[in-house]
């Protein structure tokens, strides 16, 4: 766990029974850890999408008296940090730029062990096939994954079509051996991932996911759940931090894969003698 303040407070909230709003509250926390310890609960409120009566009683289910001591609390475990989200300037664009640059200094944070993405990368590597999961917002995610996982990887089958025959093809993964699954999940989290991955771990699969915090629906179906914040100063949200931690775990799998350099050199042999690119 990263010694930031973004750390700090997702410490706090860890192991805590949230409902839905309550986890909207904290992941919004965890992103402006450097101003929330200043903001009111109107503010807070605000910034979250929720009401103010949801802060209070956010802050109660924590076990403090109110929200008065839970930002007392914050300003002694999570003072902000020089240069932190709260000195952005700039217009909205600026600013919704600014912000993803923030996600990702945290994930970089988070990496600083790398213990759970080398966990991450074995299971991906020592599962035949390989299952990629990513329904609607998070099927780019999926689906730029599996592309380049496909060149060092001899088995990788991408799931980014929802209804029944999500749950069939799990289905077949498991009969052909699969023994992981990877799951990028997004806001908003469509039911049937949820459904899918307590479907997978159910059959015997272990899920590994990224999510964009560790307070997301997806959590309680998830073996190894991996958060990469998304930015949302923008009518629709940008995921940069979830695609590094993808290209992360591409490159943490192909360590563990003896023959991953082979398959590479292989594809440009032949992508050469296709004349596939325009160099």
């Amino acid at each position: 766990m990263s010694d930031s303040p973004a750390g700090r407070l997702q410490a706090l909230f860890e192991g805590q029974r949230l409902t839905p709003t309550q986890r909207r509250i904290a992941h919004c926390m965890v992103r402006r850890a450097g101003d929330v310890p200043f903001l009111s609960s109107v503010e807070l409120a605000e910034l979250a999408g929720v009401s103010q009566p949801s802060v209070t009683r956010f802050a109660v289910a924590l076990g403090f008296d109110g929200y008065p001591a839970l930002r007392r609390h914050l300003r002694e475990v999570a003072p902000p940090e020089p240069g932190g989200a709260g000195d952005e300037q700039g217009n909205e664009y600026q600013q919704a730029v600014l912000a993803e640059i923030e996600n990702l200094k945290h994930l970089a944070g988070l990496l600083a062990d790398p213990t759970p993405v080398e966990r991450a990368g074995r299971l991906l590597a020592g599962s035949r096939p390989l299952p990629v999961v990513g329904l609607r917002a998070a099927s780019s995610q999926a689906r730029g994954f599996a592309y380049f996982a496909g060149k060092v990887h001899p088995d990788v089958r991408l799931l980014d079509e929802g209804g029944s025959m999500l749950t069939d093809r799990v289905d077949a993964a498991v009969r052909a051996g699969a023994t992981a699954l990877l799951c990028f999940a997004l806001p908003r989290h469509p039911r049937e991932v949820v459904e899918a991955l307590e479907y997978a771990r159910a059959a015997g699969l272990t899920v590994v996911t990224v999510a964009e915090s560790a307070f997301a629906p997806v959590a309680a179906h998830s073996d190894l759940l991996i958060p990469a914040a998304v930015g949302t100063g923008l009518a629709f949200d940008t995921a940069c931090a979830p695609m590094m931690l993808g290209r992360v775990l591409l490159e943490a799998m192909a360590d563990e894969l003896p023959d991953a350099q082979a398959r590479l050199e292989e594809f440009d042999a032949k992508a050469a003698a296709r004349g596939l690119f325009v160099d």
